[in-house]
């Protein structure tokens, strides 16, 4: 999942709030050889259709880990983890130990939506660069991540870099469907990813406007809990032609009408918080808008306040759990008084609000005992992770070497990655990519045309070699 951040973002807030001033340091130099690195890889990646039902991750994995494997990376240190008809890809960088810190851990995820060459002006997975963007499926999400962190592992190692401490990446094989492999790198493979915190490429990041202004950059410290519930009603059916009010498909429509109406309660978190006062930092007195986010920021129990910003396009989901009716089914015969109808309802969960109670007011909502609400799946249930000044300050010199002056704001995602698994195993996340785009015309991930600046694409590879070399340390030269 990657979504670029809302020009509601536009707001400028003071890094001080969450960071110290920090100068731009110099530009860095020597970085054009490892763009074209990075551009082989990219091109490579997006030309595998890593979509599920296709088999590809596997085959990027495996290329990838040649790559590493020629870069003088030991096979020890190298792991495809196959699952199922995935995979995913950790490959430990071997530091010192002289920080005696636990390693940092990188993320991205190699796995994209699938798309159809019908729906796009060119094939979705020919990778190709017309006037200054790169095309493709999986440009913006996220295959940029990937490629990204491994030309900063593959350029430290021929600089012969030696953190203080061990650096690992973790590219898994199906974010965009049921982070398994995620799962059970925590689950099962905890020596080959346990870290004291990750870094997320397919969360954060930043963008300009159409008018070429750049926008903060979100720092992403936590995200809305993914859940899914079916809604069940069954009947004993019959023949149409002696209808009865008792209907499965009536009485589920009815209990999707009540869905609608519901209402959860509002909820406010240290990163929320500082978003919003980013947001309002300049709007006008009297902007409805504005005067809602002061009231909520002073108290969150002001309902009325949050309805305001919810009932906002910029800021739905901001304050509170949703809930959407996405999937329906129901009836098997069109002669036929129906047995069963069902409806999916995805929810996105405010952290901190427990699937139980989300469960619970659905059910209370629809107030129909013949209703079942069901969860589907494994529901990662994760708060969200508390602020670093070590990861604010580097992420804030990383970005200034490209955008001097930008500022960063934390940030919440209403969507979700695989970082949210990752907290959910105790192992803090954060996104702090370095890749932007021009909104609202770039943003179409998981949509057709996916593209993204070459511009971009070579500033993240700078900023995730600046990234690391900076937290992993000062560390030495192999000799």
């Amino acid at each position: 999942m990657r979504r670029m951040m809302r020009a509601a973002a536009a707001a400028v807030l003071s890094v001080a709030l969450v960071a110290p001033a920090l100068a731009a340091p110099a530009a860095n130099t020597g970085s054009a050889p490892w763009y074209a690195v990075g551009r082989a890889i990219f091109a490579e990646a997006v030309n595998i259709r890593t979509a599920v039902g296709n088999n590809g991750t596997p085959e990027l994995a495996e290329k990838l880990a040649a790559r590493f494997r020629a870069a003088g990376f030991p096979d020890q240190d190298i792991h495809v983890v196959r699952h199922k008809d995935t995979a995913a890809l950790v490959v430990r960088y071997r530091g010192d130990g002289s920080s005696g810190k636990k390693p940092i851990l990188a993320i991205a995820h190699m796995d994209v939506v699938d798309a159809l060459a019908s729906d796009w002006s060119r094939d979705p997975f020919e990778f190709a660069e017309i006037d200054g963007y790169f095309y493709g499926r999986g440009t913006s999400d996220d295959k940029i991540g990937v490629v990204a962190l491994a030309t900063a592992f593959l350029r430290m190692k021929a600089e012969g870099y030696v953190p203080t401490r061990d650096l690992i990446l973790e590219f898994s094989g199906d974010e965009e469907t049921t982070g398994e492999t995620t799962a059970l790198l925590a689950r099962e493979h905890r020596d080959l990813i346990d870290a004291e915190y990750a870094l997320n490429a397919d969360a954060g990041g930043g963008a300009f406007n159409e008018q070429g202004q750049i926008l903060p950059f979100g720092l992403q410290t936590s995200e809305k809990i993914y859940a899914s519930f079916t809604l069940t009603t069954r009947n004993r059916g019959g023949h149409s032609s002696g209808p009865r009010r008792d209907n499965a498909i009536y009485q589920l429509a009815q209990a999707l009408l009540k869905v609608q109406d519901a209402r959860f309660p509002s909820h406010i978190n240290d990163t929320t918080r500082l978003s919003l006062v980013a947001d309002m930092k300049d709007r006008p007195a009297g902007d409805p808008i504005a005067e809602a986010a002061r009231r909520f920021i002073a108290n969150p129990a002001d309902e009325a306040a949050a309805d305001v910003l919810e009932a906002s396009e910029e800021y739905v989901g901001s304050t509170r759990t949703t809930c959407v009716a996405t999937l329906l089914q129901g009836g098997h015969g069109e002669n036929a008084l129906p047995q069963s109808a069902q409806a999916t309802v995805n929810c996105r969960i405010f952290p901190g609000e427990s699937i139980a109670t989300v469960q619970g007011i659905l059910a209370a909502a629809i107030g129909d005992p013949g209703v079942e609400v069901k969860p589907i799946g494994t529901i990662w249930e994760a708060e969200g992770s508390p602020l670093r000044q070590d990861v604010m300050d580097a992420y804030t010199r990383a970005l200034r070497r490209n955008h001097p002056g930008v500022t960063v704001v934390p940030s919440m995602s209403l969507g979700a990655s695989d970082g949210i698994i990752l907290r959910h195993f105790g192992i803090p996340t954060y996104g702090v990519d370095g890749s932007w785009a021009v909104v609202p015309i770039d943003d179409r991930a998981h949509g057709q045309d996916e593209r993204l600046p070459v511009k971009a694409f070579e500033d993240d590879v700078d900023h995730w070699y600046w990234m690391l070399t900076d937290l992993g340390g000062k560390g030495r030269k192999r000799r």
